[in-house]
């Protein structure tokens, strides 16, 4: 199993903020990369298509308030995968946030898809913490 682990960001406001944008996944559009179209979500799965890549689905398979949220592939997703996010207060209105994407990939998609899933998971931890903090 492959696995991504974003570089952790510190957002400036509480845990409880942010677990609570994190559990729809109408919010999600808002921290996809620009190579990410097709958006489509009733707020407990959703499904996009990465440029040149695949067609992938997510929906919720276990929520721990204010800590972690674990999301699993749905639909006709090419691999099976698990992207977990561990929220972690660490004052009162700063938390810290970390998105691993765990891929079940053979070698030869390994090798093509370990950079842009790696920036993947980065780029939604970034943009977590620009689109949360204008809010």
């Amino acid at each position: 199993m492959a696995s991504f682990t974003s570089n952790a960001v510190t957002i400036a406001k509480s845990n409880d903020f942010i677990y609570n944008f994190l559990c729809d996944f109408r919010n999600f559009e808002n921290l996809m990369p620009e190579q990410v179209s097709g958006w489509s979500t009733d707020g407990e799965s959703c499904s996009f298509t990465i440029q040149n890549m695949a067609t992938l689905g997510m929906k919720f398979r276990n929520k721990t308030p204010n800590s972690l949220l674990d999301i699993e592939s749905d639909g006709k997703s090419p691999f099976p995968f698990t992207l977990v996010c561990n929220i972690l207060e660490t004052h009162e209105q700063n938390t810290e946030v970390k998105i691993s994407l765990n891929a079940e990939l053979s070698p030869m998609l390994m090798m093509m898809a370990s950079r842009p899933l790696g920036n993947f998971v980065n780029i939604l931890a970034e943009k977590l913490k620009e689109v949360t903090e204008k809010m």
